[in-house]
């Protein structure tokens, strides 16, 4: 049954509500050295010891299963106060990570008290969180206030909460155009705070209410999504927001691995049916890499992946192998992937050739600035299918349909934020479900030939056709300060790229003095 519209207001309006007081209470933890990511981090254990004791004095059944140990539960935690209260805070923080292989572990692997101040710790535990009712709000209050507070990490750029979060309207349009099954494995492999898999199980949750089978809901609920995180406090961030959202149990497997996923070449059981992901952008991971290809491409790591054709210390290049690799056949992927994948030339023109032979590459969406928290970033997300090798050795590939939602259009993270219906067009224009021959070429969405590919030079995937209207007709020119913006960004990604070329080449790059426009 669908929840009404006031009710849904009235919760949106609650959310905003108390994500504003949770926020106000970060900037006064700041005064102690929190930033954001530590507070959220810091948050994350509270809500889940509160949330855990609501479900369990609502429990109905005949034997309640306690989800935290009684003395380690929240209800022993607010029954102290001043340094007994922070005491003992540190005290669960610790003997709740002893179980490192479940959810539960993963969520308090290493955890630490960083709010040292007792009365401020009372009140962020009592009067904040305490009074709020999490478990019983009619709508997902507690998932929706969660994440809204990653979202305002994430606008601080300088906490560097922004690398690890996708714009939710773009994540909700990815979804709305792949369309995740029950039947579906899906894998983030660099899942941060876990957007993309938070997304595809709301959208089977609600695609498939009342229609999915006992084995389509064992499956679903015993790791049918999982991610990928390699900073242990960001998949701490990705297990909680998951369990918020209802996905997994507090004490089963653990849905996030915290490692490299660079480092594994994924086995036959590993591979899935759904890759989503948005591969951190730039060369700061130090590897070296020995491909199949013979040659060796040196830093500080050895990745010894016999499954990389082509050889390259490029993160996004890797992760897109990477991705490649752990499909299945008739595997789909989507992949956010920035403009230098398109056209770089080397291994990125040999794993571009790859992918038009050996899977269908059959959908690009190139995106505008101005929708991600680092400056300057220009992306795209990449749709592909892999398929079985053709016994006539063609491309599996036939055509590639790009839809340009970059030219003319502009987004600035304050004054006009990228919204789910601006994407509207191009979900529509993909034909969720239905068959790509039935796919019409408009304006913005045209198909290209594999055969005319494949001559490109390079086999450049950066194609536009369009010209912005701004740059042809007068009467259509940007506002000065949005002009200023756009050049501010492109300056400081091209800061950003010489500071990753230095760095590769062996100069060391303090982050906290690197220049910024």
């Amino acid at each position: 049954m669908d929840t009404p519209a006031s009710t849904i207001i009235a919760a949106q309006a609650e959310t905003h509500s108390l994500v504003s007081k949770l926020w106000n209470y970060c900037t006064v933890l700041r005064d102690d050295g929190l930033s954001t990511i530590d507070y959220v981090e810091q948050l994350s254990y509270l809500l889940f010891l509160k949330i855990a004791d609501e479900q369990y004095q609502t429990d109905l059944s005949e034997e309640p299963k306690r989800i935290v140990p009684e003395h380690l539960d929240w209800s022993s935690l607010i029954a102290k106060k001043g340094g007994e209260l922070e005491a003992h805070y540190r005290t669960v923080l610790v003997e709740l990570a002893k179980n490192p292989h479940t959810n539960l572990g993963t969520i308090f692997a290493k955890a630490q008290n960083k709010i040292t101040d007792p009365a401020k710790l009372q009140k962020l535990a009592v009067e904040l969180i305490g009074k709020q009712e999490w478990a019983a709000a009619g709508v997902d209050i507690k998932g929706d206030a969660y994440e809204g507070l990653l979202a305002k990490g994430a606008e601080d750029v300088k906490t560097g909460a922004g690398q690890y979060f996708t714009p939710r309207p773009l994540i909700d349009a990815i979804i709305d155009a792949v369309r995740p099954t029950p039947d579906d494995t899906i894998l983030d492999p660099a899942c941060g705070t876990g957007g993309f898999l938070i997304a595809a199980h709301a959208h089977i949750a609600r695609e498939y209410a009342g229609r999915m089978t006992k084995a389509q809901q064992d499956h679903l609920s015993s790791g049918a999504i999982r991610g990928v995180e390699l900073v242990p406090g960001t998949a701490r961030l990705a297990a909680m927001n998951m369990l918020l959202h209802g996905i997994g149990t507090s004490d089963g497997p653990s849905l996030i691995d915290v490692r490299d996923a660079l480092a594994k070449q994924p086995t036959g059981d590993e591979r899935v049916s759904l890759v989503l992901a948005n591969p951190p952008f730039g060369r700061k991971s130090s590897i070296t890499v020995y491909g199949t290809d013979g040659k060796l491409d040196k830093e500080d790591i050895s990745y010894d992946r016999t499954d990389f054709r082509s050889t390259t210390t490029n993160k996004q290049l890797n992760f897109l192998q990477h991705i490649m690799s752990a499909l299945k056949v008739d595997g789909r992927a989507a992949v956010v992937l920035p403009d230098n994948v398109l056209f770089e030339g080397g291994a990125g023109e040999a794993i571009r050739r790859r992918l038009l032979q050996d899977f269908d590459v059959h959908t690009l969406l190139r995106l505008p600035k101005g929708i991600f928290y680092a400056s300057g970033v220009k992306a795209n997300v990449l749709f592909f299918d892999k398929k079985a090798p053709r016994a006539d050795k063609k491309p599996c590939t036939s055509k590639l349909w790009v839809y340009d939602f970059r030219v003319g259009q502009h987004f600035t993270l304050k004054t006009r934020q990228l919204r789910r219906h601006h994407l509207d067009g191009f979900v529509t224009a993909y034909l969720p479900g239905k068959s790509r021959k039935d796919r019409v070429a408009t304006e913005r969405f045209a198909p290209y030939d594999v055969t005319d590919l494949l001559k490109r030079d390079k086999v450049n995937l950066d194609i536009t056709w369009l010209k912005d209207p701004a740059l042809e007709d007068s009467d259509s020119l940007l506002p000065p300060a949005v002009i200023a913006r756009e050049i501010v960004d492109d300056l400081q990604a091209a800061l950003n790229e010489f500071a990753a070329i230095a760095e590769a080449l062996g100069e060391p790059v303090d982050d906290e003095s690197a220049p910024e426009v």
